[in-house]
């Protein structure tokens, strides 16, 4: 087990090398940059900052510059915003982080639930109910949602509010803070659950009917288990290895999903920023938001393989 997880962790080193490379040769291939789309500076301003920047130097270079500015924890500087990249993205992303972390927490506990209930009551009135469920909260695109919610919620019941972090003017601090950010944060985060429970669901209930039809489901209850241990402790775990394979990419996929539910809310999230960077051409935050997202998912990747072989005894690692 530890010369498997040391050689998937050096597996991952590479990866990560050849990730990094491929995203910087992509963006540096794109025709134009932030102080080429500027109308505002003169030909011979541009051509200084290109040199201040290190724009006009060759590809390769400017890899290497950059790669090694990563390691030491600098990833690059941002002419939209005038500032290091590292501090812009640090002050957006954990407000993205909490949404997106509340929003897999509570999407896998319901999926899961529902998913193991439905398959042990198959074609009962509550699998029905949670089929219809699903499949309208997979027809409907997140805008619709949001908007719909928006009205019901802020509009009609003002219960919710509909935009923001905090409330406007507010000067709330401490606690206080907390749970004025909390109530913001409703909306989008069950908005975010619904999108993924749908097809997450429809996976664990799958899983589960596959599973529960095993012989050695059959010999648990045959020994005089109780039925919640059979399903909840026996089934549910081996049902749990092919869904394994998906959490890891699930906070990539919702980081990159909030980025409409953030703009139809306000939501001060790093969405925010990664969509005026590509409106401005802001190449070092793209850069590194992507970067960021390729680190989540081959983390991620690397973190279910060790699950997997913990879940599953029968998986034998050379």
């Amino acid at each position: 087990m530890k010369r498997y997880a040391a050689e998937r962790f050096i597996q991952m080193l590479v990866i990560l090398f050849g990730t990094s490379f491929i995203i910087f040769f992509l963006f540096a291939m794109l025709p134009g940059d932030y102080i080429d789309s500027n109308v505002n500076l003169t030909p011979e301003r541009a051509k200084e900052l290109k040199a201040l920047y290190g724009l006009d130097q060759p590809i390769w270079r400017r890899y290497v510059t950059w790669l090694g500015n990563v390691f030491s924890g600098d990833l690059g500087f941002s002419l939209k915003y005038q500032e290091n990249v590292l501090s812009l993205l640090q002050k957006y992303v954990w407000n993205s982080f909490f949404v997106a972390f509340l929003a897999l927490l509570i999407t896998w506990s319901a999926a899961m639930i529902t998913g193991v209930i439905s398959a042990v009551r198959k074609y009962s009135w509550f699998d029905g109910i949670v089929t219809f469920l699903v499949f309208a909260s997979m027809a409907f695109p997140s805008f619709f949602i949001s908007l719909l919610f928006i009205k019901w919620f802020g509009v009609d019941l003002k219960i919710l509010p509909v935009g923001g972090m905090i409330d406007t003017g507010s000067t709330s601090s401490g606690f206080s803070y907390v749970l004025e950010a909390a109530r913001h944060m409703i909306l989008p985060v069950v908005i975010l659950s619904m999108l993924g429970i749908g097809s997450l669901t429809r996976y664990f209930r799958s899983g589960m009917l596959d599973v529960i039809r095993q012989d050695y489901i059959r010999t648990a209850r045959a020994k005089g288990l109780k039925e919640r241990t059979v399903i909840w402790k026996h089934a549910l775990k081996n049902a749990l290895i092919p869904a394994v394979t998906l959490l890891a990419f699930e906070l990539p996929g919702l980081f990159s999903g909030a980025i409409i539910i953030e703009q139809i809310f306000g939501w001060p999230g790093v969405g925010r920023i990664q969509l005026e960077s590509v409106h401005y051409r802001d190449y070092p935050v793209l850069m590194a938001f992507t970067l960021f997202l390729s680190c989540l998912t081959i983390v991620g990747n690397f973190l279910a393989d060790i699950a997997y072989a913990a879940i599953d005894p029968r998986v034998r690692l050379k």
